[in-house]
């Protein structure tokens, strides 16, 4: 059973009146402090829902800081892929002149994804 199941096992419990509401609220305490790995309690949930590691790498996903020629877009995606960045280059140049969405997919990303901390 997940943490997310037991949560809600927990809830469950509290709403028929088998628990009130401080035990609730320490069972909860209790059961997010055994998890134990530092995350906040959506994260834990979240990561032990059975997400895709592929989109939970894509949520780590930042435009690099060191690794960059104007937003950083290809040296962020070579750290998170097994690409090198010179590899996302060429895909972004070969996308923009036979496609013509290549810039604009950059140029998207640029806005949209933060940069490294």
């Amino acid at each position: 059973m997940n943490l997310a199941d037991e949560i809600k096992h927990l809830h469950e419990l509290h709403q028929k009146g088998a628990l009130s509401d401080a035990e609730f609220a320490q069972a909860k305490a209790k059961l997010l402090a055994s998890n134990g790995s530092g995350q906040s309690s959506f994260d834990q949930s979240f990561s032990n829902s059975g997400i895709d590691p592929a989109l939970q790498q894509l949520n780590h996903f930042r435009r690099s800081k060191n690794d960059r020629w104007f937003g950083g877009i290809c040296g962020g995606l070579g750290k998170t892929t097994t690409l090198d960045s010179s590899v996302w280059r060429l895909l972004f140049v070969i996308f923009t002149i036979y496609f013509g969405a290549g810039l604009l997919a950059y140029l998207l990303a640029w806005i949209i994804i933060p940069q490294e901390d």
